[in-house]
């Protein structure tokens, strides 16, 4: 389990501003990964989030993409994602509202996992 800091140990007069940075995209992140079985989240121009979207379009499997941004813009979108998920790059994989990990994950779990496709 990955170390986060305690509440408690935020200053009052920011408590409000940590709490809600960037609020919006996590709720609309949140959201889509609630109402779609797969999402991948990621970015424009790199290349780890077109080779994941890639391997699940050669597969047969539909799934929901959300770009934000590019290596130059909408970096504190993404900044607020990986504070929320934990996960420190792109792209972010969720099945089944679970999220899996990057691309290498994705690919783990269709080689372990052949019924992935099915609805």
């Amino acid at each position: 389990m990955r170390t986060i800091l305690d509440p408690n140990d935020i200053h009052p007069t920011i408590k409000d501003e940590v709490a809600n940075f960037q609020s919006d995209i996590v709720q609309e992140v949140s959201k889509t990964v609630a109402e779609n079985r797969i999402v991948i989240v990621g970015m424009k121009y790199n290349l780890w989030v077109g080779k994941a979207r890639d391997v699940l379009t050669d597969s047969g499997i539909d799934f929901v993409y959300l770009e934000y941004g590019s290596y130059t813009s909408q970096w504190r979108q993404r900044l607020a994602l990986k504070m929320w998920t934990g996960w420190p790059t792109f792209p972010m994989i969720f099945v089944d509202q679970k999220l899996i990990g990057g691309r290498k994950d994705l690919l783990a779990l269709l080689n372990e996992d052949k019924t992935l496709g099915a609805s």
